[in-house]
């Protein structure tokens, strides 16, 4: 026991933060269906005819004896008629269509996070947390996004049922970084005042300006150009006569 203590090491009092602030879910929430009022086999779903020739159109881009290759695609579209999330008729229906089990369906249902189990808001957020975008600022992002909208945490819909906010790994614009996706939009450069600016615009109903909010074009050099800032050759400049 002396041997023990001599040997102990006091341990902090103060409590260590977690690495992630989204919450916490059980695996039976992410990849177990239960039945609810609004979510069940027996609510109806099918393709809009103009969804239905985009299907079509779809599975004929793969061999017959493999349309089941156009799961991911026909889910997809499939959700974005659902206002955003892939339910259990949504799954069922692609099965069905398909020719596929049922279970081969939630098997990439469960898999992909590009598929919503929940019902969202009318604003889907998505706020990029991943090394480049946390360097540039992405933690006062998220605070900004989850307070502005009613004090709501990662994973939560504000009260009016206009936005979710969620919190993910890289969108690929880390050039641009802090950034988040808005439903289908990059909005890039961000500062927690010009994030409030697009959240203010989502929720009167508009669609402001995406990219970055900056004020730069696309990627190019905050700090100005730092190559091509000459003329470049023309054809048969530097040549000799004949050549010209």
């Amino acid at each position: 026991m002396r041997l023990l203590s001599r040997f102990a090491v006091a341990r902090p009092s103060a409590t260590i933060r977690g690495i992630s602030t989204s919450c916490p879910r059980l695996s039976d929430a992410l990849f177990v269906h239960r039945d609810t009022e609004y979510n069940n086999p027996k609510i109806p779903f099918a393709f809009t005819s103009e969804n239905m020739r985009t299907a079509e159109e779809i599975i004929s881009r793969y061999p017959q004896q493999y349309k089941k290759a156009a799961v991911i695609p026909l889910l997809h579209l499939a959700q974005r008629q659902n206002k955003g999330w892939t339910s259990i008729s949504v799954m069922n229906y692609v099965a069905k269509f398909l020719e596929m089990p049922p279970m081969r369906v939630y098997e990439v249902a469960t898999f992909y996070t590009m598929f919503n189990r929940e019902p969202i808001g009318e604003n889907f957020v998505q706020v990029c947390t991943t090394t480049p975008c946390m360097l540039r600022g992405s933690t006062d992002i998220l605070r900004t996004v989850c307070d502005h909208l009613g004090g709501i945490k990662p994973g939560g819909t504000s009260k009016d049922g206009k936005f979710t906010v969620i919190e993910v790994e890289c969108q690929g614009a880390c050039s641009n970084a802090p950034m988040m996706v808005v439903n289908d939009d990059f909005y890039e450069d961000l500062t927690p005042e010009t994030t409030k600016k697009v959240l203010d615009a989502f929720a009167k109903g508009g669609k402001p300006k995406r990219g970055p909010q900056s004020g730069r074009q696309t990627s190019e050099n905050l700090a100005g150009l730092t190559a091509l800032t000459s003329k470049p050759y023309g054809p048969g400049e530097f040549c000799i006569p004949e050549f010209q």
